[in-house]
């Protein structure tokens, strides 16, 4: 028999070898890992929630807007509008865009009195005619680009006014549009023959042409 290695000693195990040496290691990772999981999800939450709001905002906008009428949808396409200015100055006619900006008119007539001087929206003499745009001194198109900021108010007018019966009674007598007298007459002559219109119909506003301003 062999007796030869009863005195040797068992060898005490190396630092790095035992178990226990690595279990903290581990458990550190592991926190590590969890505290990072947990932010990750904050901020996932923090970030849904405010995508949420957003959401909710917009929703709530579209919603406002949409049911809000905008102050166009009120013009009444087969109907004469009245456009009063702040300086006392009406038009008449058919307005075709209306924004925050500014009025398209056209179709224009406006108030003139026996003198050729424009009439604002409250004279209401016999003396007054109502005058078809478009042949005055500078002859501009039929067409008025007017500030919003220059309107005071804005009207429909009802088809048995004044207003809009002269409109259909100088539209009969000319179908085929306004013609201009010869640019050389007197602007005497042409107030004159414009309060002459208005007299005979005891202050019914009546179209009359106009050659000058």
């Amino acid at each position: 028999m062999d007796f030869s290695n009863r005195n040797t000693q068992p060898q005490p195990a190396t630092p790095g070898a035992h178990p226990s040496a690595t279990a903290p290691a581990s458990n550190s990772g592991k926190k590590s890992n969890k505290k990072s999981q947990g932010k990750l999800v904050r901020i996932a939450v923090v970030l849904g929630t405010l995508l949420m709001a957003i959401l909710l905002i917009a929703i709530i906008v579209i919603a406002v807007n949409g049911t809000e009428k905008k102050e166009s949808s009120y013009v009444d396409k087969n109907k004469l509008q009245a456009i009063f200015l702040n300086t006392g100055q009406v038009y008449f006619g058919n307005v075709s865009t209306m924004n925050s900006k500014f009025f398209v008119l056209t179709n224009i007539y406006y108030l003139q009195t026996a003198n050729g001087a424009a009439a604002n929206g409250a004279a209401a003499n016999s003396s007054v005619s109502l005058v078809k745009l478009g042949c005055e001194l500078h002859e501009p198109f039929d067409k008025m680009i007017i500030n919003r900021d220059q309107v005071t108010f804005w009207e429909n007018l009802q088809d048995g006014g004044q207003v809009a019966t002269a409109v259909k009674t100088f539209e009969k007598q000319n179908p085929n549009g306004q013609k201009c007298a010869d640019q050389s007459s007197s602007a005497g002559t042409n107030s004159a023959n414009s309060a002459q219109n208005a007299g005979a119909n005891n202050g019914a506003a009546t179209p009359a042409t106009r050659t000058d301003q």
